[in-house]
């Protein structure tokens, strides 16, 4: 039914809008389909039956988006891991840990670390390189790599 044919169309202006006395049409609810309350008086019903309503919104920073599947070590994890293989490797030789080859792509510097260690890995802080300089090792840096040969 087009919009100006309405019956609300030809009482708009009237006291009652054809309900009669004023009375007549009120505690008649509202239409069920809309979500008027949700806020107010039906906030105990979007926790029942829809928790999930309101979602979450928010301000999410490009740098955040930029850098997802990061996954970091500290230098006490490390530590651990060096231990462990310390105990299979000769006398004399290096303790040589592939942490990308593990699935670390950053080695950050939170503990200390007590054994001369190799360590292979794509991104490192300042301070764990300091802290794994400090104990005797060294850091392979593959990231760094890349890009040089990319340029040249």
């Amino acid at each position: 039914m087009p919009h100006s044919l309405r019956k609300i169309r030809k009482k708009r202006g009237s006291r009652t809008c054809g309900y009669g006395r004023v009375g007549q049409h009120r505690k008649s609810g509202s239409k069920g389909e809309r979500r008027a309350g949700r806020h107010k008086h039906l906030w105990s019903w979007v926790l029942r039956y829809e928790p999930d309503y309101f979602g979450y919104k928010g301000f999410v920073s490009p740098k955040q988006k930029r850098v997802k599947n990061i996954r970091c070590i500290n230098l006490m994890a490390l530590d651990e891991i060096a231990q462990k293989i310390a105990s299979t490797v000769k006398e004399g030789e290096k303790i040589f840990v592939d942490l990308a080859e593990m699935g670390y792509s950053k080695l950050l510097g939170g503990g200390r670390i007590t054994l001369p260690v190799t360590v292979k890995v794509p991104a490192c802080t300042k301070e764990a390189l300091k802290k794994i300089r400090e104990a005797g090792g060294e850091v392979i840096i593959t990231r760094d790599v890349e890009r040089a040969e990319a340029a040249s």
